[in-house]
């Protein structure tokens, strides 16, 4: 059991860790940027640490400064929370590098699923059903215009470190594809030091299922007893027997191809759209 951890980022979810861990009896460090002063996350930590100026890029995204945190702190233990580094295979990496524990799945899993296109290519090779697109990196907005017209429009312009909704347009024509490249690929740079793009197609009015798949350290993987659907939009009662009915035949035949491709430890989910257009 740990009895120190920091926790790598900032707002509702720093606090939810550290309000688990002070249960645990296990003391706590927050890292804080110049806008973050006076956050409550930094009030409830029992320490605290100025990691840099209000840009995410100054401060939450920048491994040094978490690192040299923890080791001014002798934190043995970093959790990530989400977005900002929660899914760099590079500092998870470095942590385990450093002799701290990263509180998460090992960095080889990360760099499979926690990367949109390396985690596509691994689902393909795992026959796992995909969205069609190009899984590989855009370099120009040029290149994304022609590649959308080739996949057909609407297209969704993605960045590979994405996630939370950052780093993504929809494109429903050249204009919108060619802009929609260039606004993805700055706000991917800014939010998670990455502006890896790639382009896939569009699911008009998709129904989206998520199943958790958990493996541990001793190479088991498993499957939850229920499924989840989220989405915002959910289907109507006559529908929601389908998702159940999805999620049963995966449990009864021990699915969860994509996640055991990623190696032991962490929590993956493997997702499904299923469209009223389109093919799931």
């Amino acid at each position: 059991m740990f009895t120190k951890i920091l926790i790598a980022n900032r707002g509702e979810i720093a606090c939810r860790v550290i309000k688990t861990a002070k249960k645990m009896g296990i003391a706590t460090v927050a890292v804080y940027s110049e806008a973050d002063r006076d956050a409550r996350h930094v009030e409830l930590a029992d320490e605290s640490v100025f990691i840099g100026a209000a840009p995410s890029r100054e401060s939450y995204l920048v491994m040094d400064k978490i690192i040299a945190a923890c080791k001014q702190t002798g934190a043995q233990a970093v959790h990530p929370g989400y977005g900002f580094l929660s899914e760099n295979e590079a500092f998870a990496r470095r942590v385990e590098e450093e002799g701290i524990t990263f509180i998460g799945p090992k960095h080889a899993s990360i760099a499979a699923m926690g990367d949109k296109i390396a985690s596509k290519k691994l689902a393909m090779a795992a026959k796992v059903n995909t969205i069609p697109g190009y899984n590989d990196v855009i370099e120009s907005p040029e290149s994304a215009v022609k590649i959308a017209k080739d996949i057909g429009y609407p297209v969704m312009i993605k960045a590979s470190a994405g996630g939370g909704g950052k780093g993504l347009r929809v494109a429903f024509n050249d204009k919108e594809a060619f802009e929609g490249f260039t606004a993805c690929r700055n706000e991917a740079r800014n939010s998670f030091g990455d502006d890896r793009v790639f382009i896939e197609k569009f699911v008009e009015e998709p129904r989206h299922i998520e199943i958790q798949v958990l493996g541990d350290a001793h190479g088991n993987v498993r499957l939850p007893a229920r499924a989840r659907v989220l989405d915002p939009a959910a289907p109507p009662e006559g529908d929601r027997g389908g998702a159940v009915a999805l999620h049963q035949r995966s449990h009864a035949q021990g699915d969860g191809r994509a996640g055991r491709g990623t190696g032991p430890r962490g929590e993956l989910p493997e997702r499904g759209h299923g469209g009223v257009r389109g093919r799931p």
